[in-house]
């Protein structure tokens, strides 16, 4: 475990709300900053996995998410510092916020928002600010976001959506006389031409060859926008990591036996929701960890003895995932333990709008016009390949499906009193979501049942 002081660089790109660029200009930093020759660790606040996406193919390394709700506070720095000291240190740690500055979980004031994570990673921000059809009110909106919470350090703005050079004069001035630098300025038009409206709307893995034209777009935007160089100066000014790094061996306690149980985790274009410490966990608890694409592969690696199907779009795919009707038929059958979350769920099912999936299950499931969306706090209701009855987790749901029925008749989490997923034999598969990191006896769990 690294525990010396790391003088790692460092910004958190906020916004006063959700939809004024900060995607965009987060993107765009760790693409121009990579073709300066930086090594770039790329972060996300929150459960989202989309923008970590892009994140990682600006960066050319995983896109790793920061959120308090999921793993607990404690743990912020040192899984700030643990991916970017991996695979090799980073030069600088740039981290895309989540909707306002100050908006926490509900009802948690500001838990899990982007100024607790600034606060607890001692980060300067980068605020963005869309300021179309304002004037001097940015220089007040700027001042009120920061003395909101004097312990959050604004370190400078990027002006978004400018409408013209005497719209750009007129901002630079009010930010001026409250003593807030102004780092970069987008016109509207420019911000349109990188095709930033794209983003968080479609994975990564979904259209490659469109993403990375996008990002390169973005480096663009930013290169010709973004004092980078000011940006770096504000960077450095953050204090030593202390914190030591977060290490996956320590978290589950080493491997859970002698031998090397191989997991199969799913991947491709339909299963795209995963968090790169899942691996790093089974890993550390002993397993041998491979990729399957349900979409290609026509059956899971030789010796597999566990697999994890996490989220994704299988609405999307629907059709392509039936005609793989072999890999459907060898997990209908497959008898070691299954874990799956959201989209996994969809898959093991009979049907998804009609279309056959895996028929492990005995549900169906629909898509409907309802997202539900938000955090949660979990019980355990039944022993299950990764965890115990009466556990505590915290997840995050995202979705809109549906499933007929709503659960098992031994299911798998219980909140708000409401019984939720199944757990049927050796398969636990639900619509939470959940961060291994906070939970990580998840991991060596689910190595133990391979046994």
């Amino acid at each position: 475990m690294v525990s010396a002081p790391w003088a790692l660089p460092r910004v958190v790109v906020a916004a006063p709300a959700s939809g004024h660029g900060k995607t965009t200009v987060a993107t765009g930093l760790l693409a121009a900053l990579r073709r300066r020759g930086l090594t770039v660790s790329p972060h996300k606040v929150g459960p989202d996995y989309i923008d970590p996406g892009y994140h990682a193919l600006a960066a050319g390394r995983p896109g790793r998410n920061l959120d308090p709700f999921l793993v607990g506070p404690e743990r912020i720095a040192a899984l700030l510092r643990h991916g970017a000291s991996v695979p090799t240190p980073a030069d600088i740690a740039v981290v895309e916020g989540v909707m306002g500055l100050h908006d926490g979980a509900v009802g948690r004031r500001d838990f899990a928002s982007t100024a607790h994570v600034a606060r607890l990673i001692e980060a300067p921000v980068v605020l963005v600010l869309d300021t179309t059809a304002q004037g001097r009110s940015a220089a007040a909106l700027t001042l009120g976001m920061a003395a909101f919470d004097p312990a959050v350090g604004i370190g400078g703005v990027v002006l978004n959506r400018v409408g013209s050079p005497r719209h750009e004069s007129l901002l630079r001035d009010a930010l001026a006389e409250v003593g807030v630098p102004v780092l970069g300025a987008v016109t509207r038009a420019a911000e349109v031409a990188a095709p930033a409206r794209h983003l968080g709307l479609v994975p990564v893995a979904e259209r490659a060859p469109e993403s990375v034209a996008i990002v390169t777009a973005l480096a663009e935007l930013v290169e010709a926008t973004v004092d980078l160089d000011a940006v770096l100066d504000l960077a450095r000014s953050a204090p030593p990591l202390t914190t030591p790094a977060w290490d996956p061996i320590t978290a589950v306690g080493g491997p859970a036996g002698i031998e090397r149980p191989r997991v199969a985790l799913a991947g491709g274009p339909a299963f795209t929701f995963s968090y790169a410490e899942t691996a790093e966990l089974l890993t550390a608890a002993g397993a041998d960890v491979v990729t399957v694409d349900p979409l290609r592969d026509p059956a899971l690696p030789a010796g597999t003895r566990a697999v994890v199907i996490g989220g994704g779009f299988p609405e999307a795919y629907a059709e392509a995932l039936a005609g793989n009707g072999t890999l459907r038929a060898e997990l209908a059958d497959f008898d070691g333990p299954v874990v799956a979350e959201c989209a996994g769920l969809l898959y093991l099912g009979r049907t998804l709008d009609g279309v056959p999936m895996c028929g492990r299950l005995d549900l169906t499931a629909r898509m409907t016009g309802r997202l539900t969306l938000g955090y949660r706090e979990a019980t355990a209701v039944t022993d299950s390949p990764v965890a115990r009855a009466g556990e505590p987790v915290r997840g995050h749901e995202f979705h809109r499906t549906i499933t007929d029925p709503e659960h098992g008749e031994r299911a798998a989490w219980r909140w708000n009193g409401t019984d939720h997923g199944f757990v049927a034999g050796r398969v636990h598969a639900s619509y939470l979501h959940t961060h291994w990191a906070g939970h990580p006896a998840a991991a060596r769990r689910l190595v133990e049942a391979c046994r």
